[in-house]
């Protein structure tokens, strides 16, 4: 999608299947863009067993939520376990990383916005 303020219009006004968004992928990480605002997005991830996301930080909170399988989830060092059904929030400003064990699928929130 690329730019902002956007929208997968295939989805506007229609049920779907969020974890069949994306398929995975031999040796990847797949994503889908599904809502991309300025103050946020949505993104579908795929991530294929022994891929993941090395450490970082991002200035703003997320929300992972597992659509798909098992990942283990890192916050400043300390491992979290999450399976289907369940969701993490990540706060902003302190380290994090995605790995997977087996494949799983996620969805991530991205809430752009800081606090006063």
């Amino acid at each position: 999608m690329g730019t902002k303020n956007q929208t997968d219009v295939s989805l506007i006004g229609k049920a779907f299947d969020i974890a069949a968004l994306v398929d995975y992928q031999s040796g990847a990480v797949v994503s889908r863009t599904i809502i991309e605002r300025n103050t946020g997005t949505v993104t579908v991830f795929a991530f294929e067993r022994g891929q993941g996301l090395n450490e970082h930080t991002a200035p703003f909170d997320a929300l992972v939520q597992i659509i798909d399988g098992e990942a283990v989830i890192t916050i400043d060092g300390q491992s979290i376990n999450l399976k289907d059904g369940e969701a993490i929030i990540m706060p902003a400003n302190r380290p994090h990383a995605l790995k997977a064990e087996g494949r799983f699928k996620m969805m991530l929130t991205m809430i752009k916005s800081q606090e006063a």
